[in-house]
């Protein structure tokens, strides 16, 4: 299933993290892939002598896969998903230019208008970060 990003997310450059969606089962689970490349705006002021990508981006790009979960499926089109939190993050490895990160999020609950998910996030099948996340559709 191709889906087209910009159509689901309001995120536009530099906050839309997620390049495409590579496999979407809507309020289940998403899979989407981000091309870290060195002219990245966050490159310039983050460690630019030794260029890594920010954790809080890759956390912003779970909660950005997860959003697509649930805003893909019928009964949430139109609306917005807002990031409300994470829990147990843990960072792995670096993320460098270069990198394409594969992020996987399983939504383990919605209710109402709230989602809850688990996103893993890696490069080159080795996982580089993980977090508990959750949002409020509105």
């Amino acid at each position: 299933m191709k889906l087209d990003v910009k159509k689901i997310l309001p995120h536009r450059e530099p906050f839309l993290f997620v390049d495409e969606i590579i496999e979407v089962k809507p309020l289940k689970h998403a899979i989407g892939k981000k091309y870290i490349v060195p002219e990245l705006d966050f490159f310039r002021g983050h460690f630019p002598e030794q260029k890594v990508m920010p954790g809080v981006l890759i956390i912003e790009a779970m909660a950005q896969v997860g959003a697509i979960a649930l805003l893909s499926h019928p009964d949430y089109q139109g609306k917005l998903a807002y990031f409300t939190g994470i829990e147990k993050a843990k960072f792995r490895k670096m993320v460098l230019p270069g990198d394409t990160l594969v992020i996987h999020c399983e939504l383990t609950k919605v209710r109402g208008n709230f989602g809850f998910g688990n996103g893993q996030a890696y490069v080159n099948d080795e996982l580089v970060c993980e977090a508990k996340i959750s949002f409020a559709l509105n």
